[in-house]
């Protein structure tokens, strides 16, 4: 068995998020009665007809909004936002399609080796397979935590409110949790996706891994029951404190699914399922 299974933080890129918009959705109706008077159907026709307009109104004034503010927000393609400056690219803009290390930030997923997820926000080059030439440039690396899993895959997919592709508060960083002061409440979500193979017993054997997690609420609860995992850090629970959301991880998220796959330990299937659900779009 291949044994603890790391989960990904997500993009180091410090800071922020993405706001949330609502929809109103507005509905006319008529019946015809028998016996109506014509003056009475026509005003209600006419009734019918304003409010429908106000409608489009509404509708394209809510659009109008939104477009003027993206307007006022720097977009990656621009070129003026760069990598962090305690990153290996520091100074760099940002690009749309993926950078060496395996991240997209303009289409908010990540694809490549799990070590490179965090190699380039603690300011290393990013791992190509080659350990002894590796170490040779950079001999420090082995002991940073991520080194003994640079072999293994991950492919991660996050929202906007947990890392956008805009800077709309003009600080120079694409925003997480925009209008938020944490990512409590703010809808965010991430998908980790890990895959791998390792020896026993002269055998090589693969493995695979999956996860969502999600931010929760300000009313759900967080209580601590007891748990052999060293990185649990309680579970979150729906505000009353009955409704299990799922393990807390990173203080403001929950864990609500997990899949594990092992040909060498026989693992197949959920590991675990939120009973409040696994999907995403919620206000947990």
């Amino acid at each position: 068995m291949r044994g603890f299974i790391f989960l990904n933080r997500g993009p180091h890129l410090p800071k922020k998020g993405g706001g949330v918009w609502k929809e109103i959705h507005m509905m006319a109706g008529l019946r015809e009665k028998e016996n109506f008077k014509e003056e009475k159907v026509k005003k209600v026709l006419i009734g019918v007809s304003i409010m429908a307009l106000i409608v489009i109104f509404v509708g394209l004034t809510i659009q109008d909004a939104s477009a003027q503010k993206k307007k006022s927000c720097t977009t990656i393609q621009q070129g003026i936002l760069k990598y962090a400056i305690d990153h290996y690219l520091a100074g760099k803009p940002l690009k749309t399609g993926y950078d060496i290390f395996g991240y997209n930030y303009q289409a908010m997923m990540f694809n490549g080796l799990y070590a490179n997820s965090y190699f380039g926000g603690d300011g290393l080059p990013p791992f190509e397979g080659d350990d002894v030439a590796y170490l040779a440039a950079n001999p420090n690396a082995v002991y940073h935590w991520a080194w003994p899993y640079r072999n293994d895959n991950l492919a991660m997919k996050w929202n906007d409110a947990w890392l956008s592709n805009l800077d709309c508060d003009g600080d120079g960083k694409l925003d997480r949790h925009l209008g938020y002061a944490s990512y409590i409440n703010s809808g965010a979500w991430l998908t980790n996706h890990q895959s791998g193979t390792y020896e026993d017993l002269g055998k090589t054997y693969a493995w695979n891994y999956f996860c969502k997690i999600v931010a929760v609420s300000s009313s759900d609860v967080l209580k601590w029951l007891p748990s052999t995992n060293p990185y649990y850090e309680g579970t979150w629970f729906k505000s009353d404190g009955k409704t299990e959301i799922g393990a807390c991880i990173w203080g403001a998220f929950a864990v609500i699914q997990e899949v594990y796959n092992d040909q060498g330990s026989g693992d197949h299937g959920i590991l675990y399922r939120s009973p409040v659900g696994p999907g995403f779009g919620k206000k947990w």
